[in-house]
């Protein structure tokens, strides 16, 4: 995984923020969220993401209507693959459920990620 300088793109991004993002942007931002840093509008190679841990590897991202099934599950796939783990929510879950949201990342930010199997011929 590469943090790519299309800074430009993501800046405008940060400029036009939705309103579901702007209200998530302000639970995570200035580290509220069991003080982890992070950042919003991040190029992650070809891809902005909307929100990212880099400490803790997890992307946030908001769906709204824009957002295609297809070009999601790429970019899911893509991102996972660089073992990065993606959050999705629907703008309407933080506007009806702000609370759900906030904890099933806080969760996801305490549990640790679980042990990957040590490869054939490995260990004991």
């Amino acid at each position: 995984m590469t943090i790519k300088p299309n800074t430009h793109i993501a800046k405008e991004l940060r400029k036009n923020s939705t309103i579901a993002e702007s209200l998530l942007w302000n639970r995570l931002r200035l580290k509220q969220m069991e003080g982890l840093k992070f950042k919003r509008q991040q190029p992650i190679d070809n891809y902005i993401v909307d929100f990212v841990c880099l400490e803790k590897r997890l992307i946030i991202e908001l769906d709204g209507g824009q957002h295609s099934a297809d070009v999601d599950g790429e970019r899911d796939v893509y991102l996972t693959g660089n073992g990065l783990k993606v959050l999705r929510f629907w703008n309407n879950e933080i506007f009806e459920n702000m609370n759900g949201v906030l904890e099933t990342i806080r969760m996801e930010c305490i549990n640790p990620p679980p042990l990957s199997p040590l490869p054939r011929g490995e260990g004991r």
